[in-house]
């Protein structure tokens, strides 16, 4: 809604002139005489309000400063504040933080929301260089006066938000660095009061090129924050709100987040009615503090004397909110409301130089860390002034040109001679000439620039123009040494008393390791477990936390938690000050870390993406970490269910992995397997029996997947078997199986000689008509290959394996041999890296050790054939060994019938009398010679 425009009023001479201005310059009234024009009838309207509008920008020293006076002459009873209402209970825990803290408004479980969008995060980040927080603390300290947040709650941000299953985000401004302390706020939504910055792109491209500046906060600084910071009440208002007025007429028309605004200020001026009406207070005695844009407000609810109905407030929905406090930081605040970097650390000095030099105390709560001072009441009994009418004092500030602060030389010189210093501290091979340079060049720039006296940013640019080289020394470079120099990046802290009882009970139970956790640096704890056996609650402790928090917050040097193993002594690296927003919010899902790591796990295992490996590592989490059998078996018979739902093998060679440790482990600690183990071995062999021929011919499904597949069904047959499976379900699955692909071929020959299908003597057949057929030779490393992860299943192959490795290095020729060679080393440092040793020593048992003897070394399978058998020419001198085997030849006979070499037994006196075993038994007769030594014969 527009006010119609009218020459009456106190500002009737000023449209006048703009209205002229624009016939002269632009030859008629047009467009730009009904915007100027409308600037200043929404001056007049906001400040004609009987509800005093305090319009302010967000982190601005010129607004606190204003604000600073207001409260101390005006004294208001009732302060409402543009700020999510639902947000209130947590401002008086402000008194426990050190500055910069952000409040939180943080949800997990939603509802009405798109999933895609958790977990949600409002943050209000606050300053003590920003007019809300000299409201907030002059509310709290002042006995009653009552403080009101009108915005809309933190539910309504989202339910507002665009529905495009992306969740809102906050815009940067391109070339804000985000570092690790501009990381503080994670993915918030900020929110913010006054954002006071052109939506209007090319107006923006305009005042930066001709305002001679780079970045948006710094135009901000040199023509609205300086000019203002010693105005009086009356022009910083008339001010505030037509800069307010222009970026919001000059925003594009139709844009969501105009119809958002709106709705922000329907739902503000309702709820400040409302409130009215309730309390019966006046609205003298109130002030509404909120955004220059909003003070500008056009909608049919703006003004207490508005006949629009009351903005409809739609209900919030069910999403459970958790509250608190987390740190901030002035990189961390720039970074999530797109300013230039190092800005806030520049209004946060020049606050601190405004405040000394005009005599102003600002107010403080009451125990604020990190402060001196804290503002005082003001005199009792001082009266709210009597509002008198509205004075132009626009027209005088618009035409006046602005004030001309002299050249601080000594605050110039001490930023030379100090950034000298830090330069040379940071590598830079600075001297005194070079801060004579900075010196001139900051008042040469600040000259070029239409500026009296150099700001901060003409000494930063200055700076890096005469100490930045071709080559930063350090991690730090001259622009981010100017920043430290001009205040740094302050980090803020939350409080013991204001933190979540998580955190808090984190904190005492790790107070027997003497340490100050609080503090930002990483700190080493050692823990000697066996000699100081108390500290064993703390280990645990670290471990939950190491789970939960991020993987620089709590970090082991020494020692190691797996199943059924402890270390006697520990080392950690501590950083839980540095981490501390990530353990506040670890406080918004429970009470204790206990509480919060269960539910984690139960969530892990319920969600729509849990797989069945994905519930046996939270099983093996939950016997580390909880040691709570109700809940193992709880997770245990969730990955029962999920293994027998899976359609895909994708996660087989994990499954195997987990619950073999996990098996290992029951039997080592248990006398009897757990319920769930012995269910999932069984519906584990049905199921991968079922999926074994599909696998076998699926394109999708790899080589590794299936050996793991096969490795479950033999390693855990004789359990399954035990507990009433059928041997038949594998054999069927085999013998159904049809693969195409070389690799999947050579894992079924390696499962058909598993079952005793195939016997070795037939298997080496294959493989040597493979190398002979000129149309296979290319593709026999794909075999080799399938044979390597046949180790998993059938690791009694690995001697054929190596046999078959060292033939086909022998036998394939160079253009096939060297292009395969990387691709199976890197195969098997991927999917195998544990079949490796197995090679290795197989290899180390075949092959000789020394030169010499591998010149002279004869392969072993080199001319063994099934018809030609070893023969011994000369047999030693029969014993009680050769007595014991011939009378019990059964296990003799079973080794050589396996490798394929038939006979007779040799007869005491040189007759044969069955196999040729005494002949291996004879050449090898170590084996034979240990079985007898054992059975105690001589």
């Amino acid at each position: 809604m527009t006010t119609p425009t009218t020459v009456a009023g106190p500002f009737g001479a000023l449209r006048e002139q703009l209205t002229d201005a624009v016939a002269t310059f632009a030859g008629s009234p047009d467009a730009l005489a009904g915007i100027l024009a409308g600037l200043v009838d929404d001056v007049d309207r906001a400040l004609g309000e009987r509800l005093e509008i305090f319009p302010v920008c967000h982190h601005s020293p010129a607004s606190a400063l204003a604000m600073v006076r207001r409260l101390r002459q005006k004294q208001p009873k009732v302060i409402y504040l543009e700020l999510c209402e639902d947000l209130q209970p947590l401002l008086g825990e402000l008194r426990n933080c050190r500055l910069p803290v952000a409040v939180q408004a943080f949800a997990s479980e939603l509802a009405g929301f798109p999933a895609e969008w958790g977990p949600l995060s409002v943050v209000a980040p606050v300053t003590e260089a920003s007019a809300e927080y000299q409201a907030i603390a002059y509310a709290l300290e002042t006995p009653g006066v009552e403080l009101v947040l009108v915005d809309r709650s933190t539910d309504h941000v989202f339910q507002w938000s665009p529905r495009d299953d992306t969740p809102p985000e906050q815009a940067a401004e391109p070339g804000v660095d985000a570092g690790e302390q501009a990381a503080l706020h994670g993915d918030a939504v900020g929110v913010e009061i006054g954002d006071l910055r052109p939506r209007f792109a090319e107006l923006e491209a305009h005042l930066l090129h001709h305002g001679k500046v780079r970045h948006w906060s710094e135009w901000w600084d040199q023509y609205v924050e300086r000019p203002l910071t010693d105005a009086d009440h009356d022009t910083y208002r008339q001010v505030m709100v037509l800069i307010g007025s222009l970026f919001r007429r000059l925003r594009p028309a139709g844009s969501d987040r105009t119809d958002r605004d709106e709705d922000r200020e329907r739902y503000m001026w309702t709820r400040m009615r409302q409130h009215l009406a309730a309390s019966g207070a006046d609205p003298a005695d109130c002030l509404y503090v909120c955004g220059a844009f909003h003070a500008a407000s056009r909608v049919e609810q703006f003004g207490l004397d508005s006949p629009a109905p009351d903005f409809e407030i739609t209900a919030r929905t069910d999403t459970r909110w958790r509250y608190g406090l987390i740190p901030s930081s002035h990189s961390a605040i720039e970074a999530q409301f797109g300013l230039a970097p190092g800005s806030v650390s520049i209004a946060a000095a020049t606050w601190t130089k405004a405040v000394s030099g005009s005599g102003l105390v600002p107010y403080r709560l009451d125990g604020q860390r990190g402060g001196k001072t804290r503002g005082r009441r003001g005199p009792a009994g001082v009266t709210t002034p009597s509002a008198g009418p509205v004075a132009d004092r626009l027209s005088g500030f618009l035409a006046a040109p602005p004030a001309l602060h002299g050249l601080d030389e000594a605050e110039l010189r001490g930023w030379c001679v100090d950034i000298v210093r830090l330069a040379r501290r940071n590598g830079y091979l600075a001297s005194t000439a070079d801060a004579i340079a900075v010196f001139e060049t900051s008042i040469l720039l600040a000259g070029l620039r239409n500026r009296a006296r150099p700001t901060p940013y003409d000494f930063a640019d200055a700076a890096v123009t005469c100490i930045e080289k071709d080559v930063v020394p350090g991690r730090r470079d001259v622009r981010r040494l100017c920043e430290i120099l001009l205040g740094g990046d302050r980090i803020g802290q939350v409080g013991y008393d204001a933190l979540p009882p998580l955190a808090r009970d984190v904190l005492d139970r790790l107070q027997p390791l003497g340490l100050d956790l609080e503090k930002r640096t990483i700190q080493r704890a050692l823990l000697d477990l066996h000699a100081t056996p108390e500290l064993a609650g703390c280990s645990d402790l670290l471990w939950m936390l190491r789970h939960l928090l991020p993987p620089d917050a709590v970090r082991p040097i020494m020692g190691e938690r797996r199943l059924g193993q402890r270390s006697i002594q520990e080392s950690w690296d501590l950083a839980l000050g540095r981490n501390q927003r990530a353990l506040i919010e670890l406080g918004y899902e429970g009470v204790t870390v206990e509480q919060v790591l269960e539910q984690r796990l139960r969530r892990a295992v319920r969600g729509p993406d849990a797989t069945a490996a994905g519930a046996l590592a939270a099983v093996e989490d939950a016997i580390r970490l909880l040691d709570s059998p109700r809940l193992v078996d709880e997770l245990g018979a969730r990955a029962v269910e999920l293994l027998a739902t899976e359609r895909t093998v994708d996660d087989a060679p994990e499954v195997l992995r987990r619950i073999r440790r996990l098996l290992a482990h029951h039997r080592a600690t248990a006398p009897t397997l757990p319920a769930w183990c012995e269910a999932f071995v069984t519906t584990g062999y049905a199921h991968y029996c079922t999926l074994l021929p599909t696998a076998f011919v699926e394109e999708e499904t790899g080589v590794r997947q299936v050996g793991a597949m096969l490795g479950f069904l033999f390693s855990m047959e004789s359990l399954a078997l035990s507990l009433g499976c059928d041997r038949s379900q594998l054999e069927l699955a085999v013998a159904q199986s049809h693969p195409e692909t070389p690799a999947k071929v050579a894992l079924l020959w390696a499962a058909r000689h598993q079952l005793g299908l195939l016997p070795l003597a037939e298997l080496r057949d294959r493989c040597r008509e493979l190398l002979s057929n000129p149309l296979v030779v290319p593709a026999f490393p794909r075999y080799l290959s399938g044979f390597v992860h046949a180790l998993e299943p059938v690791p009694g192959l690995a001697p054929f394996v190596v046999e078959t490795m060292s033939t086909a290095f022998a036998r394939l020729p160079d253009p096939i041999l060297l292009p395969w060679l990387p691709t199976l080393i890197t195969t098997l440092r991927e999917q195998g890296p544990e079949l490796v040793p197995l090679l290795v020593r197989e290899a180390g048992r075949t092959f000789p050790g020394t030169l010499p003897a591998l010149d002279a070394w004869v392969p072993p399978w080199v001319g063994s054939t099934t018809a030609r058998p070893p023969v011994v020419e000369k047999f030693g001198p029969v014993g009680p060994v050769h007595t014991l085997l011939a009378g019990h030849p059964g296990a003799v006979d079973a080794v050589a019938a396996l490798l394929g070499v038939p006979g007779g037994w040799r007869t005491p006196d040189g007759g044969t009398a069955g196999t040729a075993a005494s002949a291996l038994v004879a050449v090898h007769p170590a084996t034979a010679e240990a079985v007898a030594a054992l059975l105690g014969r001589d």
